[in-house]
């Protein structure tokens, strides 16, 4: 039977909240596909605001993947705000998707995808408006599957009571082989239930369902031991890993918004995975090996990107795009091709010491000057050792130097505070080289007309990385050390107006550092903020440090067991259980390199130092030259 449209409810209660637009739907490459015309039937969540949600990559391609699925369709639902939620409850309107107006309860799988452990709040407001109940254990025949995925997911345990499931890794193959799963499991006529279900996707050993995992804890609340409750569960559950990207270049058509969302542009993911080995870096751990796509192929997306979407910027992504191996190519061959048009390039994320002059001059032939942004994350050379982050200020003074001497006029850096063995004259070196950087772009340019924007996040210590055992910095040092570094920019007059300084204080940093290396435990203290009204907590003016304070200790939760304490070698963490086929010997031996001091190269240009990934999933690095060209657009 079709599942009927809700937005004739829904509608009344748009003119009554702010930005209507993001719920109506409707936008261009947006697809509605006849319900009973679908056996398999998913609801997509990105768990923040439209304006967030709709750019987001992850959901993007997995949502033109499954409709192009013969008997499979696939909308997207995205947090509402609290607005909204107050009349849904008011009314009874269930959460919807944009793309039909469908409640989410209706379909058979609702998949979220995770970029930070502050949207957990959200997903349980979308379930109970949903009316699927919070706890995986409550759930009935009627519910469907809920599924976590994003970088979250390689440590689910803080929401595994909240979770049916979870997939680690890339989304593309899975997400068919999940489908076809739950066809065949609804044409059977879904013998077993949602168990048989649950356990037909955990058997492959691809999937991870936290039930059928059972947690013992020794006395002073370390865990002994994660061991499966059922016979044919694997004891360790691999995360899944795309290995020609080529193969998959999606987003073929994307989404244009109704309503402004924080990027308007076209992106193509240029490469996937790094192998610099930031420590901090969960990102760049959990996706490796690196695999590029070709020349060709990113230049058939943008050119077909272009045509589909009508966006006039396309942004060229990775965890650092510029390490492409082929990205001066890549960079003369699409300018070149829209020289002269309203197209232009960006390449959001850069290294240091891999940027230049003649590859930047390439990237703003069509747009405006306007900024550039480099990472040294850490203020002094001790701790841009610890951090593996082999930026020395002589690369960034000559870097930054040569972009104000080429016209540029605005420089963002970023840095971390609260990184481990870091010490107060680590912070207050941002400061001296802040203001290097603005002598320097005075003296290439002979003018005083030079901007330098520092921009300082909290460090949290994330599964998966070298840093994963790290004992993360109290908010309250990491707040007096922000401060004297405020003070130490803003007191010197030659240099204060010139550099600007943005930062976060560390009690967000806390919150996350507790969600991101927590356990089933927590799972309490996010139930509570949620019933206190929590919700999006990634947003400064939701989030409230005292309403997670409070929740923990309500729960018995001690917040710094979970983020200030340092872990020992042997301790079984968490996510323990769960292989990002990193090597948890080489990953422990990285941790006491850094306290040292010591550096690791990148492996793609060096001998390999044994991370693990490659053997364990049976993968490789993928890098070119492949030689190929982009040739001349035909104009029609």
């Amino acid at each position: 039977m079709p599942v009927e449209s809700i937005f004739h409810r829904l509608e009344a209660l748009l003119p009554k909240v702010q930005k209507p637009i993001q719920y109506v739907g409707g936008e261009l490459n947006s697809t509605v596909k006849d319900w009973d015309s679908a056996d398999v039937r998913w609801a997509l969540m990105y768990p923040d605001a439209y304006e967030v949600g709709l750019p987001n990559q992850g959901v993007a391609i997995l949502y033109e993947i499954l409709n192009e699925l013969p008997g499979t369709l696939a909308e997207r639902t995205y947090a509402v705000w609290p607005d909204l939620e107050a009349l849904m409850r008011a009314e009874g309107v269930p959460q919807f998707t944009v793309d039909a107006h469908r409640p989410v309860r209706a379909f058979d799988v609702l998949g979220v995808s995770f970029s930070t452990e502050l949207g957990y709040t959200n997903l349980l407001t979308a379930l109970d408006l949903a009316g699927i109940p919070l706890r995986a254990a409550d759930r009935g025949e009627e519910d469907p599957i809920v599924l976590a995925g994003g970088h979250a997911a390689f440590n689910p345990e803080p929401i595994a009571d909240f979770l049916d499931a979870a997939v680690l890794g890339d989304g593309e193959q899975i997400s068919i082989a999940i489908s076809e799963v739950i066809r065949e499991w609804k044409g059977e006529g879904s013998p077993g239930g949602r168990d048989e279900l649950l356990m037909r996707l955990a058997e492959s050993g691809g999937v991870y369902v936290p039930k059928f995992y059972d947690v013992e804890y020794h006395p002073d609340g370390r865990i002994k031991r994660v061991a499966p409750n059922r016979a044919d569960v694997p004891w360790r559950v691999h995360k899944h890993t795309v290995m020609d990207l080529d193969e998959w270049p999606y987003p073929k058509k994307p989404l244009v918004p109704l309503a402004e969302t924080v990027h308007e542009r076209f992106s193509v993911e240029i490469f996937r995975g790094c192998t610099r080995g930031c420590r901090f870096c969960q990102a760049g751990m959990i996706t490796r090996p690196v695999r590029e796509r070709s020349i060709t192929t990113i230049g058939a997306m943008v050119e077909n990107g272009i045509k589909e979407s009508g966006f006039n910027e396309v942004g060229l992504l990775s965890l650092s795009s510029a390490d492409h191996s082929e990205i001066g190519e890549v960079a003369k061959g699409l300018a070149d091709r829209y020289e002269g048009t309203n197209t232009s390039l960006s390449l959001p994320s850069t290294r240091v010491d891999a940027f230049n002059i003649d590859l930047a001059n390439e990237f703003s032939r069509n747009g405006r000057r306007s900024g550039l942004t480099f990472a040294p994350e850490g203020g002094s050379e001790r701790m841009r050792k610890v951090i593996n982050k082999m930026v020395t200020e002589e690369d960034l003074i000559r870097t930054v130097s040569t972009a104000y001497s080429q016209g540029w006029r605005q420089v963002k850096l970023y840095f971390m505070c609260g990184l481990p063995t870091e010490q107060d004259e680590d912070v207050l070196g941002i400061a001296d080289l802040a203001k290097k950087v603005i002598q320097a772009g005075r003296e290439a340019t002979g003018s005083r007309d030079i901007r330098c924007t520092v921009s300082i996040g909290g460090f949290v210590p994330k599964p998966h990385t070298p840093f994963q055992w790290a004992g993360q910095a109290d908010h309250e040092t990491v707040d007096r050390r922000l401060k004297a570094l405020r003070d130490s920019l803003r007191g010197d007059k030659n240099y204060g107006r010139a550099i600007g300084f943005r930062y976060h204080d560390g009690k967000p940093s806390i919150v996350e550092g507790l969600l991101s290396r927590g356990d089933r435990r927590v799972g309490a203290v996010i139930k509570a903020v949620w019933e206190d009204g929590g919700r999006f907590d990634g947003w400064s003016e939701h989030f409230s440090y005292e309403r997670w304070m409070s929740a923990a200790e309500k729960a018995g939760v001690d917040v710094d067991w979970y983020t200030t304490r340092e872990r020992e070698e042997n301790e079984v963490l968490p996510w323990d259980h769960l292989d990002a086929g990193l090597d948890r010997e080489w990953l422990w031996q990285d941790w006491q390199e850094a306290v040292t001091g010591g550096e690791v190269e990148d492996c793609r240009w060096t001998p390999c130092y044994d991370c693990g990934v490659c053997p364990t999933m049976g993968t490789e690095i993928q890098i070119g030259p492949t030689g190929r060209k982009l040739l001349p657009l035909t104009v029609v």
